[in-house]
């Protein structure tokens, strides 16, 4: 059964889980046997973009120096054989069209987004 994930809000809990749950969950999915691809819409899409550094967060005396690395967590999802599609307009949205990205990812058009949907056996929307 081929399972497309579609992530549309980033960031969700990254700083308490040290990753984003939707990738992380992909990943053990995927580790486990089903073959799931990801795509990322809306703030997900900068997941894909190189070059993103995030420094610690002081809160009072205590610092969080592990920041979270999900643009490396989604090129690892991308080795472990995932399709990784992020969607054209909402790069545009976000001013990221002309930024460096990761490689594995495959740009997708509004026009091409059924096509793409219609090749999986299940759908899930995070």
């Amino acid at each position: 059964m081929k399972i497309l994930g579609i992530l549309s809000g980033g960031y969700r809990a990254t700083l308490e889980e040290q990753d984003d749950t939707i990738v992380w969950i992909s990943h053990m999915l995927r580790k486990a046997g089903a073959e799931l691809d990801l795509m990322l819409r809306g703030s997900a899409v900068n997941y894909v973009v190189e070059g993103q550094r995030v420094g610690p967060l002081a809160i009072g005396g205590r610092a969080q120096q592990h920041a979270p690395d999900v643009h490396g967590q989604v090129a690892g999802l991308a080795e472990a054989g995932a399709r990784i599609f992020v969607c054209d307009s909402d790069l545009a949205r976000y001013g990221l069209r002309d930024r460096p990205r990761l490689a594995a990812a495959h740009v997708v058009s509004d026009d091409a987004l059924a096509g793409l949907v219609s090749g999986y056996d299940r759908v899930w929307h995070w």
